[in-house]
C-alpha cells in the first residue's frame, strides 16, 4: 500500500484527529511531506527531530535505561518515541521513526533496519522494516511506511490490531 500525504491529511481530517511526529533517521521528512498539503493546519501540530539519542531521552522521554543498554534501534525506541511525541505536542496521533539509514551499521544493526511506530487512542503500533539501497532510497520508504500505518491506523478507528500493545502509564 503507497499512501499519499495527501490521504493522510484527509484520514486525518475525516478522523477530527492531530498528528505529531517524533523523527530520527528521517531527520523531519515525514512532517515534512505532511505539511506539504495543502491544509495540513488543521491536523498537523508539529514535529520533533531528535537525530542524537540522548535528545529521544530527553525531549521524548525515552527510557534512558533501554537507550543506554541497546541503543536507539529498537522497537520499544519508537513506541516511546511514538507516545512521547502525543504527550509532548499534544496531539492524538503520534508517529515515529528510528533506524539505520547508512553508511554505516548503528547498534549492531545493519543499514536498512528501521521501525516506525504510531500511537494512537491509549495504543502503539510498531513495524519493523528491512529495507535496501541508499541512504536517501531507506529514507524514502521509512516516510512511506510511517504514512502507511497512519493511514492504516486511522481508516481503522486507531482501535488497534493484532500486534498492536496497550500504552503503559
Amino acid at each position: 500500500m503507497t499512501t499519499t500525504p495527501s490521504q493522510v491529511v484527509a484520514a486525518l481530517v475525516g478522523a477530527g484527529r492531530t498528528v505529531a511526529t517524533a523523527e530520527s533517521l528521517t531527520g523531519g521528512l515525514v512532517c515534512a511531506a505532511l505539511t506539504d498539503v495543502p491544509g495540513a493546519s488543521a491536523v498537523v501540530r508539529g514535529a520533533v527531530v531528535a537525530y542524537a539519542t540522548e535528545l529521544k531521552a530527553q525531549v521524548l522521554g525515552v527510557d534512558p535505561d533501554l537507550l543506554a543498554t541497546g541503543g536507539a534501534v529498537q522497537a520499544e525506541v519508537a513506541r516511546q518515541m511514538a507516545t512521547g511525541v502525543c504527550r509532548v505536542l499534544g496531539a492524538q496521533v503520534g508517529v515515529a521513526t528510528t533506524g539505520v539509514a547508512g553508511p554505516d551499521p548503528q547498534d549492531g544493526h545493519p543499514v536498512g533496519t528501521v521501525f516506525v511506530a504510531v500511537a494512537a487512542e491509549g495504543r502503539v503500533q510498531v513495524r519493523e522494516l528491512s529495507l535496501a539501497g541508499d541512504r536517501a532510497t531507506i529514507r524514502a520508504g521509512t516516510v512511506e511506511a510511517a504514512l502507511d500505518l497512519v493511514a492504516e491506523i486511522v481508516a481503522d478507528g486507531v482501535n488497534g490490531t493484532e500486534d498492536s500493545r496497550p500504552v503503559d502509564g
